[in-house]
């Protein structure tokens, strides 16, 4: 309908066919481009998929309504005799219901058309407007007194004072407002009117047109819902994340640099560790890593990891670390050990599934006693070469519950040098050379290294700067001289 200020101006021109042709043209070749957008968004039912989704449905929304006006454009006004917002034939009862398919003909099927006449008190309303607000047409339209009776009362106010303003301050109307019909379903309506003037410039008639966008604010409050659900998402995720990290930093030992175990005695190991994180910052696993003088005066050396990410693995790994401490302070062997943190982590609240390195160190006669859980063997390098031990036998931690571990035993001399690491090392998809065969490639450049922590930086250059799938941790011993009595 013309947007006329005074009722004797004459209505505008539609523009020329060839713009409204190029806009129509653009607007559907960005509707194919939104088909496909969708139909590439994951069907996973997350937030993140969630809030995609329905961003997408709004934006077909919008482009559906902006190809229906376009269209409408093109024809310009539609002749006598027809409905002046859908251009079929007065009293035509073919148009889709709102809300329905169909085409263009149901996105018209969404906007109406009024004119309320101040002098006269006659009322118009297009068959569309009949069929927003669940009317039939022989009960007649609505006059401006009676149309806040089937306005919800929350929103009476503002309809009284947007019309108001309309025609006593000349203002145009612009504001939504939602009716109940009469099968008690709830409508949302975008309202756009202005006064109709006279020749002396007081208020003859008010026109508008009224689209029922209850659709599109449906569309949109999805939009906010999801958001608001991914935001509270990624900030669950951002705190688990820091507590997942103060916990691993708590269990984990504080050492980095050089240490020497056990302190003073003879055949000392020289111990370096370091922790390489992985690419996605939020995947925080059970990975670890140990070292520490016993009782007897071996030391323990350890690596292990836990499935899963976050502070449930960070939690079991802290619970299954102390344990294994405390084990190997009580002087218990390593297959008699891992046996019991087998069945500790098969017993335990959140069952997981483990891999695990205990090794116990004698100086005394640079022995090395150890078992493992499905876990990589440590790699040993001696004079240029390197090898990896012939592991006992060993089930992943948490898998069989009452099996029995093996232990091995390993002959140590000065200068070797012992690699422990809980996988991962290489970047994300790589499939050249597994961990394994990249740190023994290494084992010419160990045997010119003079301590453990010289080996570790050569581990960190090669690999601290790929993208790992997954976290991991590397502990390196250094068999040191036996120290000859005084």
């Amino acid at each position: 309908m013309p947007s006329h200020v005074f009722a004797d101006r004459p209505a505008p021109q539609p523009p020329e066919r060839g713009t409204v042709d190029a806009l129509i043209t653009r607007t559907r070749l960005l509707r194919g481009d939104m088909d496909a957008v969708r139909r590439d968004a994951a069907d996973d039912d997350d937030a993140q998929s969630r809030w995609q989704r329905a961003l997408c449905d709004l934006a077909v929304h919008h482009l559906d309504d902006l190809g229906a006006h376009l269209g409408q454009l093109k024809e310009g006004l539609p002749a006598a005799g027809t409905d002046p917002l859908t251009g079929e034939p007065a009293g035509h009862g073919a148009h889709a219901h709102p809300g329905t398919g169909g085409g263009p003909g149901a996105l018209l099927g969404r906007v109406g058309s009024a004119d309320w006449d101040l002098l006269t008190d006659e009322v118009d309303w297009s068959d569309e407007l009949y069929r927003i607000f669940g009317r039939p047409p022989e009960s007649g339209p609505l006059s401006l007194d009676e149309l806040p009776s089937v306005v919800l009362s929350d929103d009476q106010t503002r309809l009284t004072a947007m019309v108001t303003d309309c025609l006593v301050d000349g203002k145009p109307i612009d504001g939504e407002f939602r009716i109940r019909r009469p099968d008690s379903t709830v409508r949302t309506l975008h309202m756009l009117g202005e006064p109709v003037l006279d020749s002396d410039g007081c208020t003859a008639s008010m026109w508008a047109v009224l689209r029922d966008v209850s659709d599109l604010r449906r569309s949109e409050r999805t939009v906010r819902e999801t958001q608001d659900s991914l935001q509270r998402q990624e900030q669950i995720a951002r705190t688990e994340r820091q507590v997942a990290v103060e916990l691993q930093e708590a269990v984990l030992p504080p050492w980095r640099g050089p240490l020497r175990l056990p302190r003073g005695g003879p055949a000392a190991l020289d111990l370096a560790a370091h922790y390489l994180p992985s690419a996605a910052p939020s995947r925080i696993g059970g990975d670890w890593y140990d070292a520490m003088a016993l009782p007897d005066g071996q030391s323990l050396l350890t690596v292990g990891a836990l499935t899963g990410h976050g502070v449930g693995a960070t939690s079991a790994m802290a619970m299954l670390l102390g344990a294994l401490r405390g084990m190997a302070v009580a002087g218990i062997a390593p297959g008699a050990l891992m046996g019991h943190l087998n069945e500790l982590l098969e017993a335990s609240a959140q069952p997981a599934l483990g891999s695990a390195v205990y090794c116990r160190y004698d100086p005394v006669g640079r022995t090395l006693a150890w078992a493992q859980a499905g876990h990589p063997a440590p790699l040993l390098f001696r004079a240029g070469t390197g090898c990896a031990l012939t592991p006992p036998s060993g089930v992943l931690l948490g898998s069989m519950p009452g099996t029995a571990y093996g232990q091995a035993r390993e002959q140590l001399r000065s200068g070797d040098v012992l690699v422990l690491h809980t996988g991962g090392l290489t970047a994300h998809g790589a499939a050249d050379s597994s961990d394994e065969d990249g740190l023994l490639a290494l084992a010419p450049r160990f045997t010119g290294s003079g301590t453990a922590q010289e080996c570790m930086r050569m581990i960190v250059e090669q690999y601290g700067h790929l993208e790992r799938r997954e976290d991991t941790c590397v502990l390196i011993a250094r068999v040191g001289e036996a120290q000859n009595a005084a």
